[in-house]
């Protein structure tokens, strides 16, 4: 038993079939030994990288531990030297006595084990984590170590410089190692914070950075105004702009490794009255891997509707909701349920988020004359048999888009509506016929995200009658509200979910559409087919005690 292949033990239980573990092993054969064979698993997408390691946990009969859900001793940390945690993908995170609790992603490198004994002095117990979060806890761990020699180093250096850097040596002064290590050290703590964007703001005596976690916008740390122009230019000059010029906006991107990970790293400069203002987005490239469809948070009523609606061989699917409310995350997991090795699938993206394997991706260039709609037009003679358009931007995209779906392609697409219905209703306004719109439209999906209440500090109380009234009951019944905890950084909330409201183009929504109805009149249509809105779908979560009150009112009130 113990010395059964993991792969064969991986068929034994279930987890993977005969066929799959053929695949792995042909894969790991043409990696010459390079893969490991649980890397292979999860990037072909049997396997998710917790379960593969829990199922290796059960197998050598070693401890599982999830990483980011643990408290780490800080002293169990400092006992092993960065370096060697970096070299060897381990983390110490416990210490009894003279027994150090490390967590490893391999426990039988009996070599690993031994190197930190010589290096700690001390019996080493092995338990089993996933590479990613190992890498995370590590960067988690060691930087806040670092933080403040950086800080203060940067404070030293304005200090040096009498206060200010004036432009003819800021091309010097930004290659100077504390900038460059703040600028790092920002974009590592805000990404190992899960934020998706961070805004450096200059102000008169000091300049504030936040970043943008579970859609808040939380601070992150202050800095001297005196280097607000030497970390402006860092960043300006790593993502490709003009150093030169302060007076208008600009646009640049670049890349930065973190804890393994290639992060995609798009950066905005606008002019303020004291200083230059960045935006930065952190967006994970490809490596991280896709949702798939089963991962949205939709309720089994609206993912049975979803999948049907990707059977369709052709028509529009819509996705709507606001910027950020996860929409290209729902394109994403429906292409990737979609792309077959015999299906033809062409995306006109602006940007391209994540780079997919066996999709053609095709990034707008308004500069070069590359639109939406000239892209879309070439598509059309490029034989595609699915077309992701990343967004109906103007008539002409959408009036092509539609054209496109009658010719019989599935066109997959996102609008920036508040609901599903009046997505219909603004198709028509943009100059689309509505016979045109009724007959390509398969359906609309509209979705927001919503925070996940802690599951270690929501408190219970009984719901007041205008809650009621919110949720559609008409008895008072037990309801979570946030609190906030160290566990969830003091916000009350840990993740996001997604709600979905979608409209499926029956026959009688047809009719509507096509006799040009209002927004009113297919919702009403689509709520008798069975459509749950999204003030339900958020009610069924809050009653569910998975989230608040306040989330209800934020996403979905209405005058």
């Amino acid at each position: 038993m113990r010395n059964e292949r993991i792969g064969d033990y991986l068929v034994s239980q279930g987890l993977i079939t005969e066929e799959q573990l053929q695949k792995v092993l042909a894969a790991q054969k043409e990696s010459n030994g390079t893969k490991k064979f649980g890397d292979i698993v999860v990037e072909l997408g049997f396997m998710n990288e917790v379960n593969f390691t829990k199922a290796l946990a059960g197998k050598l009969r070693v401890q599982y531990v999830d990483l980011d859900n643990i408290e780490i001793n800080t002293e169990a940390v400092q006992k092993v030297p960065e370096a060697l945690a970096r070299k060897h993908t381990v983390i110490a995170i416990a210490v009894m006595g003279k027994r150090l609790t490390v967590a490893t992603n391999d426990p039988v490198n009996f070599i690993v084990l031994e190197d930190i004994k010589v290096s700690t002095g001390m019996d080493t117990i092995p338990v089993l984590a996933t590479t990613t979060a190992i890498n995370k806890a590590i960067g988690r761990c060691y930087s806040m170590q670092n933080v403040g020699d950086v800080l203060d180093s940067v404070s030293q250096m304005a200090g040096d410089l009498g206060g200010s850097i004036e432009d003819d040596e800021s091309k010097d002064r930004v290659e100077s190692a504390p900038i460059v290590k703040l600028a790092t050290t920002i974009v590592e703590n805000s990404y190992r914070a899960d934020a998706t964007d961070i805004h450096i703001e200059p102000f008169d005596k000091y300049t504030r950075i936040r970043i943008r976690v579970n859609g808040d916008l939380v601070e992150l740390m202050n800095i001297s105004s005196a280097v607000h122009s030497a970390l402006t230019t860092r960043l300006k000059l790593i993502s490709g702009m003009n150093i030169a010029e302060k007076r208008i906006p600009q646009d640049g991107r670049f890349t930065q490794v973190v804890d393994g990970t290639t992060l995609d790293v798009r950066v905005s400069s606008l002019p303020m009255v004291c200083g230059e203002k960045i935006v930065i987005r952190i967006l994970s490239t490809g490596q991280i891997a896709l949702r798939k469809i089963t991962d949205l948070g939709m309720s089994d009523y609206n993912y049975q509707l979803f999948e049907s609606m990707l059977r369709v061989p052709q028509g529009v699917i819509l996705v709507t909701g606001p910027t950020g409310s996860g929409k290209t995350t729902t394109l994403y997991a429906a292409l990737g349920e979609i792309a077959k090795p015999n299906v033809n699938v062409v995306t006109v993206e602006d940007p391209v988020e994540k780079n997919i394997d066996g999709i053609n991706q095709c990034q707008v260039n308004q500069k070069a004359g590359m639109t939406f709609a000239a892209a879309l037009r070439s598509i059309l003679r490029q034989d595609p048999d699915v077309v992701m358009v990343g967004e109906m931007r103007d008539s002409e995209t959408a009036d092509i888009g539609i054209r496109a779906a009658i010719t019989g392609h599935l066109v997959l697409s996102t609008l920036h509506t508040n609901d599903a219905a009046s997505t219909v209703v603004r198709l028509v306004d943009m100059g689309v016929a509505p016979y045109m719109v009724a007959t390509s439209l398969i359906g609309v999906i509209a979705q927001r995200l919503v925070k996940v209440l802690c599951p270690d500090c929501k408190k219970p109380r009984m719901s007041t009658p205008d809650e009621d009234e919110l949720m559609g009951i008409d008895h008072p019944i037990q309801i979570y509200e946030a609190v906030g905890c160290p566990s969830c950084n003091n916000t009350g909330y840990k993740g996001r979910t997604a709600i979905h409201e979608i409209i499926h183009c029956s026959a009688n929504v047809r009719n509507i559409i096509a006799a040009n109805g209002s927004k009113e009149e297919i919702e009403a249509a689509a709520k008798a087919n069975g459509t749950k809105l999204l003030r339900d779908n958020v009610s069924e979560l809050v009653q569910a005690g998975m989230t608040s009150m306040q989330e209800l009112v934020r996403t979905t009130y209405t005058v």
